[in-house]
């Protein structure tokens, strides 16, 4: 089923994307970046043509503790979808909303943690000898370095997980959205995330990013400012479209 709740991630496994080990992982609970995240993954998987998949999702399922998955249903952020199929299982909202983004069952390995003090040339050579499981723990989990750099992997569900990281902050976000060594993926989630481009200095970067697809770019091309749209429209990095409809815009505050 639908779970009706949206981000990179989950987006991912919606599009049918994911490996079958890595879709197993995450039926059996080992894949967890937080506690909606998980729930609805296992509602997806609930439907994968994989049955065993299918299997070890309803399974996990049923191991989800009751106070904890109760307190999570009583969250806001929960989707009406979620709470009728639990309300079908007889499982209802109860309690305190539950706090924090911890899962509701983790049985997956703690990511691997690099030693205090480690340089950045460092972490990134920890971080390209991982698999990419053991760089989605850590994407999702780790540090904010650590998320730097991976959200530049080449591997899309690495650069998703970073994404839907529980600990990503705007600042981060932003940051990225400057990134000319990221896939146009990673340009294209953020710039569909109306949460992240709330942010100016997030729609200015993705506009002026040459690597951010052109349709993106030139939706948000009206929302920036005349001092940033003239530069724009000077910018040879920038595609040629955005600059021609920047400098069309340079022309019209002219008259």
């Amino acid at each position: 089923m639908d779970p009706a709740v949206r981000s990179p991630l989950i987006d991912f496994f919606r599009r049918g994307d994911v490996a079958r080990d890595v879709r197993l992982l995450a039926a059996r609970g080992a894949f967890a970046p937080s506690a909606l995240d998980q729930l609805a993954l296992l509602l997806i998987l609930l439907g994968d043509g994989d049955p065993e998949v299918a299997r070890e999702s309803a399974a996990t399922i049923d191991r989800l503790p009751r106070g904890p998955l109760e307190a999570f249903l009583a969250r806001p952020d929960v989707s009406t979808e979620m709470r009728e199929f639990f309300a079908a299982r007889g499982v209802v909202p109860g309690g305190t909303p539950l706090e924090g983004d911890a899962a509701l069952l983790d049985e997956s390995e703690p990511a691997p943690a690099g030693p205090e003090g480690e340089d950045e040339k460092t972490t990134a050579q920890r971080l390209s000898l991982m698999g990419v499981m053991e760089k989605v723990k850590v994407a999702t989990r780790g540090t904010r370095e650590e998320r730097s750099i991976l959200v530049r992997d080449p591997n899309r569900l690495v650069a998703a997980a970073v994404l839907s990281s529980p600990k990503l902050t705007d600042q981060e976000v932003e940051g990225f959205a400057k990134m000319a060594n990221v896939t146009d993926e990673v340009l294209r989630v953020i710039g569909q995330n109306r949460q992240w481009t709330k942010r100016y200095g997030v729609v200015a970067g993705l506009v002026r990013n040459p690597k951010t697809p052109v349709a993106i770019s030139m939706n948000l091309l009206q929302r920036i400012n005349d001092k940033d749209i003239r530069l724009i429209a000077l910018d040879r990095n920038v595609p040629e479209p955005v600059r021609i409809a920047a400098r069309k815009r340079v022309g019209e505050t002219r008259l």
